[in-house]
């Protein structure tokens, strides 16, 4: 028969960051295995719940035992089975035994060949597992699997035996229907009592009624909204509500939420305030005070300033909530007090008298100090501000550079490494610096994500280019190449970022290759300056190899950023098989060839494209670059050469233009001498003349219809 099933772990409190992966997987995995065993069927509704303090999942009509298979039992080859009276052999008798049977059976078993081996089976039916056996079986391996990021080991109620787990276990219940299914796990035997909330709950122990009456138990007898999913709405709606009561719009933050949903059982959102003074300093500083330290959500006006109120979520709720508020108020005066004497204390100093500091500060044990790359940086910065402004934007993009890092040394940035560069603008702008540096010192890391804003003036692109480059140039070097899914300093992030900065800041001065090529260059002038403080670059044997990995590694960032923009497969293909340099040109080329692939002629070039780079390929020797026209006898190779001397001024001005699509689209008048060519005119023909200046026609038609994208790349 079936019916629901509820299955609930009640621990001790679990960390908030896992909790949200903690429960989907607890519920995923025990599905997966009541499926594998034929407990459930494939599409059976699973309901997972996580809170602070259980892992849950409720699953519908769930079998109380599965139904019977038919399998078929491969044994063992027949001369090992029978001997040569076709008699069983103690092997087979054994094999037999383990499955339950005996020489009984031996006239039905069946005969075939397994390979080139012919080999005994005997088809049986296996009886349907015990919803007992499969559910025991289940919470083992999903509790084995659980993505645990650090599990506990603590002793049992017996004082002797220990069990490991991600934090301790209290209580199992395991539910069919209403009927308790025995099994246990982590020391425990299932019952059908759970517990409320610490403080709130009006009955604890909860003793559960039946699988489906967990949800709604735990709500009105226990105070405690056990989905995941359900409390973080209502937290969503209940800050909704306190901040437009505020007139004032919480700070949007997915991650904090998870963490507040995972941190309380019983939501409610009151409101707080601290002292306007404290807005003197900047609002990075105390919204990722708020955040961090206490979980709060900042509140921001309708400029997006930060406002002396911030909303707090509460795991109790009291009839009088006025200490909870002014405890939470008196915590976070504290907190924002060390904030704003962290920012008075670093504008003492002047971010350049915080230079000579850095030369302490190793950058990698295996290439130099911070302050020595500041001198790479620098140089790196020049070369790209020269190349894309002048002089001017050079001297802007160094004296960036040059103080970009100085804030490292700050108390604010050692308290909060996230504000690094954020602080160096505001430090940069107390002292009087342009604002165009300050930005610079401030957008270095960005994009810091996937979708985060680009630097927002040109000395930030030369920086923030600059610091990303010289970071995979010298990493490279070093041997800090990132494997699998281990990246520890990011490198993956920061060609991203290069890629973005040069396609979406359309920078048309450079070339990729060429901009690698010369951040190595200006870093070896620069480490060739002695060290006092003697940690060196060395450069290792196979360095033109590692360079040509870094290229390779920049051009698999770039596809995956373009189909990530929703290019095709075949579409980036056809474009990136040219290895254009200017990154800033492959979006105009990727549009060229999706309205290319939309003409009714583009598959018959495609395919003829296609067919012409076979030939050429196989041609031996070295093929002319001009075609002799009076080497054509035929009248369709005549056309096909008339058709490219009309065509082919057209699409070299189209191109030299920029104008991408209208040069292929001009592509669309060969279709036909292109099939008339290859439906009557033979290629490699015996005369070595002729078959050279037909070879030559079809280089030129390759040329032609390849400036822009290989669109033989577009052919089925």
């Amino acid at each position: 028969m079936s019916k629901n099933l509820l299955v609930e772990l009640l621990v001790e409190e679990l960390p908030p960051k896992s909790l949200k992966q903690l429960g989907a997987s607890f519920a995923q995995l025990l599905a997966d295995s009541l499926k594998a065993q034929g407990l459930i069927a494939h599409d059976a509704t699973i309901t997972p719940y996580a809170a602070p303090r259980r892992l849950a999942v409720h699953i519908v009509n769930v079998a109380a035992q599965a139904a019977d298979q038919a399998v078929t039992q491969k044994l063992m080859p027949v001369k090992v089975g029978l001997d040569a009276q076709g008699q069983a052999t103690p092997p087979l008798l054994k094999k037999l035994a383990s499955l339950g049977a005996d020489a009984s059976v031996v006239p039905q078993l069946k005969r075939a060949l397994d390979g080139k081996t012919e080999t005994l089976f005997w088809d049986t039916t296996v009886t349907g597992i015990a919803l007992t056996d499969g559910l025991q079986k289940a919470l083992e391996e999903a509790i084995g699997q659980l993505p645990i990021p650090k599990v506990m080991t603590y002793q049992l109620a017996d004082g002797w035996s220990s069990v490991n787990f991600v934090r301790p276990a209290h209580a199992l219940t395991a539910l069919h229907g209403a009927d308790v299914v025995p099994v246990s796990v982590l020391g425990l035997q299932a019952g059908r009592e759970t517990q409320g909330h610490r403080f709130e709950a009006k009955v604890n122990p909860i003793v559960l009624h039946n699988a489906d009456s967990y949800a709604q138990q735990l709500q009105t007898e226990g105070a405690v909204l056990a989905s995941f999913a359900e409390r973080r709405t209502e937290i969503t709606r209940q800050l909704a509500a306190a901040a437009a009561h505020e007139h004032l719009t919480p700070v949007d933050d997915d991650a904090l939420l998870d963490e507040v949903t995972a941190l309380v059982e019983h939501p409610n959102v009151l409101v707080g305030q601290f002292d306007a003074e404290f807005l003197q300093v900047p609002q990075e500083c105390l919204i990722l005070t708020m955040k961090a330290n206490q979980k709060y959500f900042p509140l921001l006006d309708a400029n997006g300033k930060l406002a002396n109120k911030f909303l707090l979520v509460s795991n109790i709720r009291p009839v009088d909530p006025t200490q909870v508020i002014t405890g939470n108020e008196r915590v976070v005066r504290s907190r924002l007090a060390d904030a704003k004497f962290f920012f008075d204390q670093d504008r003492k100093k002047t971010l350049a008298s915080r230079l000579p500091e850095l030369d302490k500060v190793v950058y990698h044990n295996k290439a130099y100090t911070q302050g020595k790359r500041i001198h790479s940086v620098c140089a790196i910065a020049k070369m790209i501000g020269a190349q894309l402004g002048g002089n001017e934007l050079a001297d802007q993009a160094v004296e960036a550079s040059k103080l970009a890092k100085a804030d490292l040394l700050t108390d604010m940035v050692g308290e909060f490494p996230e504000l690094q560069g954020i602080m160096g603008r505001y430090y940069a702008q107390h002292e009087g610096l342009s604002d165009d540096v300050a930005f610079a010192i401030e957008d270095q890391y960005k994009p810091r994500f996937a979708g985060d804003e680009l630097p927002r003036n040109p000395a930030g692109i030369c920086l923030a280019l600059a610091d990303k480059l010289e970071t995979l140039v010298i990493m490279f070097i070093i041997g800090e190449v990132p494997t699998g899914d281990k990246d520890p300093f990011a490198l993956r992030r920061h060609a991203l970022g290069v890629i973005r900065i040069l396609i979406e800041k359309n920078l048309a001065h450079f070339k990729l290759n060429q901009l690698i090529d010369q951040t190595y260059r200006e870093i070896l002038s620069i480490t060739a300056i002695p060290n006092p403080q003697g940690v060196f670059l060395k450069l290792p044997p196979n360095l033109e190899e590692l360079l040509l990995q870094l290229k390779k590694f920049f051009w698999e960032r770039l596809v995956g950023y373009l189909r990530e923009q929703g290019y095709t497969a075949q579409e980036v293909d056809a474009v990136l098989s040219l290895n254009p340099q200017h990154l800033s040109d492959i979006p105009k080329r990727l549009a060229a060839v999706r309205a290319f692939a939309a003409l009714p002629e583009a598959v018959s070039l495609a395919a003829a494209n296609k067919r012409v780079g076979n030939i050429l390929k196989k041609s031996e020797g070295s093929i002319a670059d001009v075609v002799n026209p009076d080497w054509l006898p035929e009248a369709d190779e005549q056309s096909l050469y008339q058709a490219l001397q009309d065509i082919e001024p057209k699409t070299k001005k189209a191109f030299a233009a920029g104008d991408y699509t209208a040069s292929l689209q001009l592509l669309a008048t060969l279709k036909a001498p292109v099939d008339t060519f290859f439906d009557h005119v033979m290629v490699n023909v015996d005369d070595v003349q002729l078959r050279n200046n037909r070879l030559a026609l079809l280089k030129q038609l390759h040329q032609t219809m390849n400036q822009i994208a290989d669109l033989s790349k577009l052919a089925a």
